[in-house]
């Protein structure tokens, strides 16, 4: 008998001696105990449940592959994860001062969040934009609303984040166009453009374009950035927002990589070496409530991730097989109801992010399940992220949960079942065929409706809402945006048209539409367009005219 089957003897004789007995006696809270997942959770773990094959070459150290511990050797012994607030309201004065206001209290990174009409391509004074202007984000209709948005802001010093996807490659360009006017090399430029347009199909609904013209804008990004941002993430490929729309945690790491599969792929058909490229692909995933699950989808992300890149796809680069990633708390996690509470529950979820490696990180605010966070809970949102990393202790050692029995169980159980679903998708085809079929939205749609009957009929407690409730009523909303705002841009784009060289822009965007019927790199001719005063709206507009633009309606 092996010293496992040993240790399994003694395991099943305490279920039988001891514990069973005492769970008959006293009962249990519940039938089942199981993750968001439905990963059933063992009453304890032992090194029974580690496999056999569980070691150094399995884990790996942090900084060597597979990564599992971690994408650098030092980890947070180093540096800090970056932080970030997600922040962006209004008209571009306005999110400027919140910029300046967190950066001044120790905010490391800028995290953009762009209004509707923004993302959508269209200008402030389209009739598509009225009564959306600068709601959900701010508005940025020219470079000239870039330069007050970043005003004062050293973009040599501080990295900035963009969440931003069919028109990711226009607000780069106005990035770039902005740094090159105050002297700043595009080498010394750091940050990111989200730019992950597949799950904006099934996930979230920001597109424009149809997929096909949309992937050619990315690998344009992609070979433009290789050769000239140097420092930049040239994609977020985002876990985020489907974890939002209801997946579960397996779903979340699952279907974003496929949606990576997808961009390689697509980089490699049009003559791109993968590792020309990989090193600047980073990834954007949500961190919810089950802390021990949370650092467990990372872990095995890591791994998963790095062995496709050298098994399935060459990769000879260490660089090439790092998932760097950002994390954000849970949004629909946050309760109207007992709003002091979101406070704990960034907190934790703030927590399960660290001890899982991230490399960035935004934690909501307690009163965003009402309105735009105000100065006092995002405040307090980033302290709770310096708290981690000065007081709890959670840095001292890298991958501090490395080796729990329980961890590193469930990290198995979760890259087992990510890799089931994603051979299921590609038996498919891949994601794009998947899409087609509409394979994740059910799947979606499936567990966000599991979640949210488990909620209704008490299973999962969400406390305040369906457990201790008490008697507190619901605050009002304390922070709006101001409609005046959308007729301050509507004179802005009035006065800009009307003092710009308008034959000048006709022929900027001519050029730009001859350029997108052809195979040329669509981005020297973005950045000669926002240099030369056309507007977002406009250049969107001159490549929807080219690419069309995409009908939910149709298949892909």
């Amino acid at each position: 008998m092996t010293d496992q089957d040993t240790r399994r003897k003694s395991l099943d004789l305490w279920k039988e001696k001891v514990y069973a007995p005492f769970k008959e006696k006293r009962g249990e809270r519940r039938e089942r105990f199981s993750t968001t997942s439905g990963i059933d959770i063992d009453p304890v773990y032992t090194c029974v449940h580690a496999p056999e094959e569980t070691s150094e070459a399995r884990l790996g150290l942090p900084g060597s592959f597979p990564y599992t511990r971690g994408v650098y050797p030092t980890m947070y012994r180093g540096k800090f994860w970056t932080m970030r607030q997600y922040a962006g309201f209004g008209s571009a004065e306005e999110t400027n001062k919140r910029f300046r206001y967190l950066l001044e209290r120790g905010q490391t990174g800028l995290s953009v969040a762009f209004d509707l009409p923004t993302q959508m391509g269209y200008d402030s004074d389209h009739p598509m934009a009225v009564g959306e202007v600068g709601r959900v984000g701010v508005a940025i209709d020219s470079l000239d609303d870039l330069r007050t948005l970043l005003k004062d802001i050293p973009l040599q010093k501080v990295s900035t984040s963009m969440t931003i996807n069919a028109t990711a490659a226009i607000l780069l360009a106005m990035y770039v166009s902005l740094a090159e006017e105050n002297g700043v090399s595009l080498d010394q430029l750091a940050g990111t453009i989200q730019n992950d347009i597949l799950k904006e199909y099934y996930a979230r609904g920001t597109y424009i374009y149809p997929p096909a013209p949309s992937m050619r804008i990315i690998t344009d990004i992609f070979a433009w950035c290789r050769e000239n941002l140097p420092r930049w993430n040239t994609i977020s490929i985002s876990g985020y927002h489907i974890r939002e729309a209801g997946s579960t945690a397996v779903q979340e790491i699952a279907f974003t990589l496929a949606d990576a599969i997808e961009y390689i792929q697509a980089a490699i058909r049009v003559g791109m070496d993968v590792d020309d490229f990989a090193p600047r692909l980073s990834f954007f995933f949500c961190v919810h409530n089950n802390i021990f699950e949370e650092v467990a989808k990372f872990r095995a992300a890591r791994r998963i991730y790095a062995r496709i890149m050298k098994e399935r796809f060459g990769a000879r680069r260490e660089k090439s097989c790092l998932l760097r990633f950002h994390t954000q708390t849970a949004g629909c996690s946050l309760t109207a109801q007992q709003m002091e509470n979101n406070v704990v529950r960034v907190a934790m979820q703030a927590l399960a992010a660290v001890l899982g490696g991230t490399q960035s990180l935004h934690t909501n605010s307690k009163d965003e399940a009402l309105n735009l966070p105000s100065e006092e809970a995002v405040l307090t949102a980033l302290r709770t992220q310096q708290l981690i990393a000065e007081e709890s202790g959670a840095c001292e050692t890298i991958d501090p949960l490395g080796g729990s029995y329980f961890v590193e169980n469930m990290t198995d159980e979760i890259e087992a079942r990510t890799l089931a679903l994603l051979a299921r998708l590609e038996e498919m085809g891949g994601m794009t065929k998947a899409i087609e079929s509409r394979f994740p939205q059910k799947e979606i749609e499936r567990s966000a409706y599991a979640y949210q009957t488990g909620v209704e009929n008490g299973e999962i407690v969400v406390v305040g809402v369906n457990k201790y409730q008490g008697s507190d009523t619901i605050k009002p909303a304390t922070f709006s945006v101001d409609p005046e705002i959308e007729r301050h841009y509507r004179k802005k784009l009035a006065r800009l048209r009307s003092q710009r060289d308008n034959g000048k822009v006709e022929r900027l965007l001519s050029a730009l539409e001859k350029t997108a019927r052809g195979t040329d790199n669509l981005l020297p001719v973005i950045i000669d367009a926002v240099k030369g005063d056309c507007t977002l709206g406009e250049i969107s507009s001159a490549l929807e005219k080219v690419f069309g633009r995409y009908d939910p309606g149709t298949t892909l």
